[in-house]
């Protein structure tokens, strides 16, 4: 069987845990991937890339399968802007939401899909209540035994200890400083750093589109989905206005709306406008019970009502790949639904994260092979 060789980069979200964590993230499922299959998988150790990045080479040798697999690092971009103290965080908040209120087109968001509206708005409300209950209730039952300024600061010590607990459970945290990052990128741009790198990532796809390669994909994750458009756009402006039929971009967990339907970010108004003559495969998978995510929203019609790329918009069904009790749905497990994306279900799927960019079928294959799963 001849060697069917495929180039993957591999664009990430808003998180500064990095490669190391993504790395072992794909091993472990690359275990669970050849539990399933019965194909061993062999993921090498990581190695530094030639643009700001880190490799590793995934051999499936009973398929006849070998992933060159190049992570686009920007973590420690992210690791500047990632605010640790509460209080500021907080603060800055504030002018997110103003923002916010001020820039972003919420009806229709919320016409397109009302799930990550709520997903927006509710941080700084439970940010608010939680802490507040948390005091109040105690305070409250106390005050009929104790002076009420001792019940109070009893109330203010029980809040402080179990509220953010709570808080990160319902990923209040998180989504705070993901909305604050995303007001300051709409409104401000990428910033000379940001652009910088996406410059860089740009030449090293192109510098590989013409390689030993059989499939290229650009797979982009979570915010990763709005900076690999502006991404695409500098592709191009290299390339010109045709790509290799091999090469596709696929976006898990689709959240350009962020940016795009923001008045003020008429930067990334023209990297989508760039893109709608563009002839290139798009394939965008994202799952409706995730609520960051616009499923069957297409990103490059959000600016123009021209798209000349080929666009699949799907759902992964994660319901039918998973048992019940391993299924992540429900308010508490949001954070963890949106990296399923990035896992292997506990039955196979076509188009989970590790058959897509380690098994032998191509990206159309495996798409028509999820399309006859009843």
């Amino acid at each position: 069987m001849e060697k069917f060789k495929r180039k993957v980069f591999y664009l990430g979200g808003f998180d500064p845990r990095g490669v190391r964590f993504y790395h072992q993230l794909y091993r472990e499922q690359a275990a669970r991937h050849a539990a399933l299959t019965r194909q061993a998988l062999t993921v090498s150790a990581r190695r530094a890339g030639p643009a700001s990045s880190a490799i590793w080479t995934i051999d499936n040798p009973q398929a006849g399968v070998e992933t060159d697999y190049e992570y686009l690092r920007w973590e420690d971009l992210v690791g500047k802007v990632w605010i640790r103290n509460p209080l500021i965080l907080a603060w800055r908040s504030i002018a997110t939401y103003v923002g916010h209120a001020r820039f972003m087109q919420f009806a229709r968001m919320k016409r397109l899909r009302p799930g990550p509206v709520l997903t927006i708005c509710y941080p700084p409300v439970l940010a608010v209540m939680i802490p507040l209950l948390f005091a109040l209730i105690p305070a409250l039952a106390l005050s009929i035994l104790l002076p009420f300024w001792a019940a109070a600061l009893v109330g203010i010590g029980v809040s402080a200890l179990f509220s953010g607990k709570w808080l990160t459970k319902l990923v209040v945290p998180w989504l705070l400083r993901f909305t604050y990052y995303h007001h300051g990128l709409a409104a401000n741009g990428p910033g000379p750093e940001l652009d910088a790198r996406l410059d860089l990532f740009a030449q090293r796809i192109v510098a590989e589109m013409d390689g030993p390669w059989d499939e290229v994909l650009l797979v982009t994750h979570s915010a990763g989905t709005i900076l690999g458009m502006s991404l695409m756009r500098r592709i191009f402006a290299l390339r010109g206005d045709t790509l290799p039929d091999h090469f596709a971009m696929i976006g898990l967990g689709q959240v350009v709306p962020v940016i795009a339907l923001r008045t003020d970010a008429g930067w990334y108004h023209a990297d989508l406008a760039a893109l709608a003559d563009k002839p290139f495969r798009y394939v965008d998978l994202s799952y409706p019970p995730d609520g960051a995510a616009y499923f069957n929203v297409n990103p490059l019609t959000l600016v123009s009502d021209r798209c000349a790329a080929r666009v699949d918009m799907l759902s992964p069904r994660f319901h039918l790949f998973y048992r019940p009790e391993n299924h992540h749905s429900g308010w508490s497990n949001k954070y963890e639904a949106h990296f399923d994306y990035l896992r292997v279900g506990d039955h196979l799927s076509p188009v989970d994260f590790v058959s897509l960019t380690a098994g032998r079928n191509r990206l159309d294959e495996s798409i028509a092979a999820f399309r006859t799963i009843p």
